[in-house]
């Protein structure tokens, strides 16, 4: 007998199992409050450079995950932790999590800023109870890689955006659909 007959139990198993294994490597990535906020320090200014300090400033929040590890080969897993700031000053630390399953291969690292354009969007994301990218809202995500540069007179009206920067390792997939963003203390 057979213990995953279909091709939908055999997707299942393989997240669950991407999943464990996530959680699992969540401790050996753990870092401390310090080192998060060094990260977000210079995450923030390599955004400022590419969009403008205005557009930061701009935010009524902002979520800094300076440092997220993603990897796979059909399926794969992602974790990274950061911290969320308003008014220039922590007011929390976050990990973001996902799974995926389908046609990726390789592995990465990369930044993940989000900029809480409006009061509504910072609040419904401060009093959700695990927020979800593409769920809980709609996010408009912007990548720039190594030495790329956006057009100075970009505009955004969305409430939620999300800059990917500095992407290392090679990866096909790009998206922050479904990635769980919960918060941790530090």
């Amino acid at each position: 007998m057979t213990f995953c007959k279909t091709n939908k139990a055999k997707k299942v198993f393989l997240i669950a199992c991407v999943l464990i294994l996530v959680s699992a490597s969540s401790q050996l990535f753990a870092k401390s409050a310090e080192a998060i906020d060094t990260g977000v320090k210079v995450a923030l200014e390599t955004l400022k450079a590419k969009v403008g300090a205005d557009k930061v400033k701009r935010a009524y929040g902002i979520l800094v995950f300076p440092e997220v590890y993603k990897a796979g080969v059909g399926v794969g897993g992602e974790y990274g932790e950061g911290a969320l700031l308003r008014g220039g000053k922590t007011v929390g630390y976050y990990s973001t999590v996902s799974a995926s399953v389908g046609w990726q291969l390789g592995g990465q690292k990369k930044s993940v800023i989000y900029l809480f354009n409006t009061k509504e969007a910072y609040n419904k994301f401060v009093n959700s109870d695990g927020w979800k990218a593409g769920v809980d809202a709609s996010v408009a995500v912007l990548a720039f890689g190594v030495g790329a540069e956006v057009d100075t007179n970009y505009q955004n009206d969305q409430p939620v955006e999300a800059f990917i920067l500095d992407q290392k390792g090679l990866m096909y997939d790009l998206s922050l659909e479904g990635t769980k963003i919960s918060t941790i203390k530090r």
